[in-house]
């Protein structure tokens, strides 16, 4: 990287400061700025997840989810460990309740031999329950470094790391486009926020929800549009917070875009179940009926969603009965961990995914990257994106030092 370059990140998520750190990992000499319309990190997607750092169990082999999750995993746990970051190795079983889900789950363990994850294995009933004893099912695979991480304060941690090497945070900084400037230096952006503008020879934006948007008021295609989707979470109380040792997940069915309820074990020690997977009427209502006139129209006006509709209607019947029903939600996870029928508990703040959707209706799955001249654009980081962010991060640094 050639000294005094000048860089800008948009969106402090745990991506977008993992790239503004890793542009100075990359060279000390950069002037790297990292802009955030919130007034800290990881305010949205970030803070609003499951917490697992997944192990890389159900990706396309030598795709780049695959690739980058299973990097992710191991620079995620160097920098937690030398930063005093929460995490725990809990492990995970994926649970089978019939044949049916017991093929599936072969297919999943070859994916997962295939893309590196660490001693997978294969169990039989017993087997279960030698590893999960309140778990009920025919068979599981079981992933016992699957892990769970305070994700927040990860993002903390990474953004101060960022601020000690030198990098410069504008948090309350909202962009509102980034516009291509020709100049003797060769092309360059200018970041306009609504204070003031600056160009940079370069610009990594992992805006997120927000990523279609602001592709678009900066001359680019809105496609892939984000779509959202929340998640609500279930926090069980303390009364059955040991019924299981870690993480238990149904097999994904193929016929659901979505993976099903699930239940996780928090990195503060309590159990909760979620989340299931619904349109959202906001990109970022976390909390009431979380409605947005301006995210509800555009959705309405996407010819994508409704096309996704027409193919999903079984989906939604089967999500909206854990949306309208806390006690059909708990009973969709004692399928398989029998001691959770009639639990209790509360429901915690919902999360909301920037779901990546082509306009022909279907979900975009991998990672996907535009380039724009001097600017990258981060249109999809679907999950694993959290577990991947500090693989994905020496991705677009690389590709940004390269160059067009």
């Amino acid at each position: 990287m050639s000294e005094g370059r000048r860089f800008a990140v948009i969106g402090a998520g745990i991506i977008g400061a993992a790239v503004a750190r890793e542009l100075l990992l990359r060279d000390d000499s950069a002037d790297v700025t990292l802009y955030e319309k919130e007034s800290g990190p990881a305010a949205h997607q970030t803070g609003h997840n499951s917490g697992v750092v997944h192990a890389g169990l159900y990706y396309e082999p030598g795709s780049l989810k695959a690739t980058l999750c299973r990097r992710g995993v191991t620079l995620l746990r160097e920098f937690a460990d030398a930063h005093d970051v929460a995490m725990d190795e809990c492990g995970k079983v994926v649970v089978a309740t019939d044949e049916v889900e017991v093929t599936r789950l072969r297919s999943i363990f070859e994916r997962a031999r295939a893309n590196g994850v660490p001693d997978v294995a294969m169990l039989d009933a017993d087997e279960l329950s030698a590893v999960e004893p309140g778990v009920r099912g025919i068979a599981a695979l079981h992933s016992p470094h699957t892990a769970i991480i305070d994700y927040p304060g990860l993002a903390e941690a990474v953004v101060a790391d960022f601020r000690r090497r030198g990098g410069r945070v504008r948090f309350s900084t909202p962009v509102s486009r980034i516009e291509r400037r020709r100049g003797p230096r060769g092309e360059r952006a200018l970041v306009r926020s609504d204070r003031d503008a600056h160009e940079f020879d370069a610009v990594i934006a992992c805006a997120g929800l927000q990523s279609d948007r602001l592709a678009a008021r900066s001359g680019e295609s809105r496609r892939p549009s984000v779509v959202p989707f929340f998640g609500q979470y279930f926090i069980l109380d303390d009364s059955v917070g040991d019924v299981v040792n870690g993480l238990v997940y149904p097999v994904p069915d193929p016929k659901y875009p979505f993976l099903g309820v699930h239940v996780t074990r928090r990195i503060d020690g309590g159990l909760m179940i979620g989340p299931n997977a619904f349109l959202s009427f906001s990109r970022e209502g976390y909390s009431g009926l979380g409605f947005s006139l301006r995210d509800s129209l555009a959705v309405a006006a996407d010819p994508g969603f409704w096309r996704f509709a027409a193919g999903n209607m079984a989906t939604a019947w089967r999500e909206i009965g854990g949306v309208l029903s806390t006690e059909r939600f708990v009973a969709e996870a004692a399928r398989y961990v029998p001691e959770l029928a009639g639990a209790t508990g509360h429901r915690a703040t919902r999360g909301i995914r920037a779901q990546a959707m082509n306009r022909d209706g279907t979900l975009v799955d991998d990672f996907v990257i535009d380039r724009a001249g001097p600017t990258m654009f981060v249109r999809n980081a679907p999950s694993p994106g959290a577990t991947s962010a500090l693989a994905i991060a020496e991705h677009l640094v690389t590709a940004a030092v390269t160059g067009p």
